[in-house]
């Protein structure tokens, strides 16, 4: 089996996964923040989508023209984690589509020990391989998909890639609500508390 093959296409799918949690959402979920760090799922999208664009553009010398000025003393340190009110959802699900395609080129025309250099990571661990960038992108990406599962799953109780998820238990609103106090219960019995707090 094709290692490179085999890092794209995980890359790929936790790319198309995330950007599925924004399907059926007006524009005030799809924006809102779900939790006290502000963390939404078109800033999530958003943000992904320039980090690919960094580490598999600038890294190995393929800056696109999409790509952030993250030097830019003037740019609000976490301006890729969120959509202001002039963005559109539009352009940015665009700009991920471009990053994806933009990565997917990187990826096809480098061999796996490809050299890259990572000037934001810290010394010493600055110069990488495709391999390696292909790895943590893979790890990253994942990551910010679970983030977008659990803010999918506060906005509408959407769970998984979608109806039909086949590792998604199938259980209606009365089971799911069992299988919940099942494992409060638990909690509450394990520390010691009386009562399950509801």
């Amino acid at each position: 089996m094709d290692q490179k093959e085999t890092l794209q296409r995980y890359l790929s799918r936790q790319r198309g996964d995330l950007l599925g949690k924004l399907e059926g959402l007006g524009e005030h979920d799809a924006r809102r923040p779900l939790v006290p760090s502000g963390t939404n799922l078109l800033g999530l999208v958003k943000h992904t989508a320039l980090v690919q664009l960094g580490y598999l553009g600038d890294v190995f010398g393929r800056p696109s023209p999409l790509s952030p000025a993250w030097s830019d003393d003037e740019v609000d340190p976490d301006a890729d984690l969120w959509a202001t009110a002039d963005e559109s959802r539009a352009s940015i699900v665009d700009l991920a589509r471009h990053s994806a395609e933009h990565a997917d080129a990187t990826v096809r025309e480098l061999d796996l020990d490809s050299p890259g250099l990572v000037p934001w990571w810290s010394a010493g661990r600055q110069e990488v391989t495709l391999h390696t960038v292909l790895v943590h992108l893979c790890v990253e990406t994942a990551r910010h998909t679970g983030h977008a599962d659990l803010a999918r799953e506060l906005v509408d109780g959407r769970l998984g890639s979608g109806p039909g998820d086949p590792n998604v238990p199938d259980r209606d609103a009365t089971g799911w609500r069992a299988h919940h106090d099942r494992v409060a219960e638990a909690a509450h019995r394990a520390a010691g508390l009386e009562q399950p707090l509801r």
